[in-house]
């Protein structure tokens, strides 16, 4: 299990590197490909989620381009890339059922994989660890997010 805080009830792991801006996380895999999703903030301020549409595999976007758009009752809003890179895959479970996001926002709710074009510089400019936990403290406090509620079967 990773290691994680939890602050107003959002879980924040501490093995991910965090866009906090953008409320979006990357996950670096063996092979140098990451995987991208939405934060627990995120998808909590969201809501249920009814929809999740990703850019197709191929696609390539710079850090901060629109990778997903996803749509709940109440939001619908884009999904940026915290990475320059391309789409490598989809996740098909999300594109079947978006609340997959808002169950497992950091497992099995991920969005894309991407092969970066830049990923060292581009992390060194992401927080993880005990820094993305405070950073996103500071932004939960300062823009007094609503505390985190989770649908049955969440897992972090």
């Amino acid at each position: 299990m990773p290691d994680k805080e939890e602050i107003r009830g959002c879980a924040i792991r501490k093995d991910l590197y965090y866009r906090v801006e953008d409320h979006t996380w990357v996950k670096v895999n063996d092979d140098d490909t990451v995987l991208v999703g939405m934060t627990d903030v995120a998808q909590n301020m969201a809501g249920p989620l009814l929809h999740a549409k990703a850019k197709g595999a191929g696609t390539k976007r710079d850090k901060g381009k629109p990778i997903a758009t996803v749509e709940s009752g109440k939001w619908v809003g884009p999904v940026k890339a915290p990475i320059s890179g391309e789409i490598i895959e989809v996740n098909p479970k999300v594109a079947q059922d978006a609340k997959l996001i808002n169950q497992s926002p950091y497992n099995e709710g991920w969005i894309v994989k991407m092969k970066p074009t830049n990923l060292q510089a581009e992390l060194a400019e992401m927080q993880t660890g005990d820094a993305a936990v405070e950073a996103y403290r500071q932004k939960i406090e300062k823009e007094d997010l609503k505390a985190c509620v989770h649908v049955e079967g969440f897992e972090a």
